[in-house]
């Protein structure tokens, strides 16, 4: 059960926003339309995959903020350089709302955005923070408005195709690229699904999906230069990123126990009731 203290986030993405931006951030500007990259047809595809866009770091950077309540990204997603990333997208939850381009360059994504954000905060009055990702100049009074009915308002944008303005109408802003690990690969295309299970294959390991969680939490948390994160609160945001997240059920008697266990991955450091956490090799 949802804890009824704790600030809850919306997210609200504008893919095509995002995905056009990323292409023409990686390969130069203007090049997602001149290359009609949105067929993703020939070397395209190629390129499409070397400005991929990470939404799981998007959503980890949002769940620092509270518990995702919400979480939409507006696209055409009959588009092939949008499909690609449907699977992603629903394994974290986020709904798909389609858009049509009905004038081969605008699809109306800012116009439906912003009547579903406005509906959104009327009817949801325990809803703190609002997160849009898109950069567009078109937002600005959404932001506005927002911030009129007391929400915190959080911009994120890829930097050379974020208005300038827009950056100075949300409460806090960061640009993509500061939210993702630059020596991550691109996540590979998915795969077809497989009509039935195997019985080769394997459940995930729960002690590595446990440290996945735990190292993306240190980071999304992390406010201070020499990177140090209480523990207390710790526990809560691993919980926000992975659910099914139990110390118990990988045979660990308490949290602390569980963060003692990973001394290789973090440091700990423990002052009377008082334990903090940072990740050992934080520069790499």
């Amino acid at each position: 059960m949802a804890d009824p203290t704790e600030t809850r986030v919306a997210v609200y993405i504008d893919f095509d926003n995002i995905v056009i931006s990323q292409y023409d951030a990686v390969h130069g500007r203007g090049s997602f339309i001149k290359e009609k990259a949105r067929a993703a047809g020939g070397k395209t595809a190629e390129k499409l995959h070397a400005a991929n866009v990470d939404i799981g770091a998007v959503l980890d950077y949002a769940s620092s903020f509270g518990a995702v309540a919400i979480s939409r990204a507006y696209a055409d997603w009959a588009a092939p350089a949008n499909t690609r990333y449907q699977k992603q997208l629903v394994d974290r939850a986020v709904d798909l709302v389609q858009l049509f381009n009905t004038s081969g360059t605008k699809n109306g994504a800012d116009i439906r955005l912003a009547i579903d954000v406005v509906e959104d905060l009327f009817r949801l009055q325990d809803v703190s923070h609002i997160v849009i990702v898109a950069g567009d100049s078109d937002y600005i009074p959404l932001a506005q408005r927002a911030r009129r009915l007391g929400r915190t308002v959080i911009g994120i944008g890829v930097e050379g195709s974020t208005s300038a303005s827009f950056k100075n109408a949300v409460d806090e802003f960061s640009y993509y690229a500061d939210l993702t690990d630059p020596s991550a690969e691109p996540v590979a295309e998915p795969q077809p699904a497989v009509a039935a299970t195997t019985s080769g294959e394997l459940a995930a390991d729960p002690r590595k999906v446990a440290r996945s969680a735990l190292v993306r939490a240190l980071k999304v948390s992390q406010t201070t230069d020499d990177g140090w994160v209480n523990a207390s609160p710790l526990k809560q945001q691993i919980k926000r990123l992975d659910t099914s997240f139990d110390e118990k059920k990988i045979g660990f008697k308490s949290f602390t126990d569980y963060l003692k266990a990973e001394k290789s991955l973090i440091e700990l450091e423990e002052s009377g009731l008082v334990r903090r956490v940072r990740l050992r090799d934080r520069g790499k």
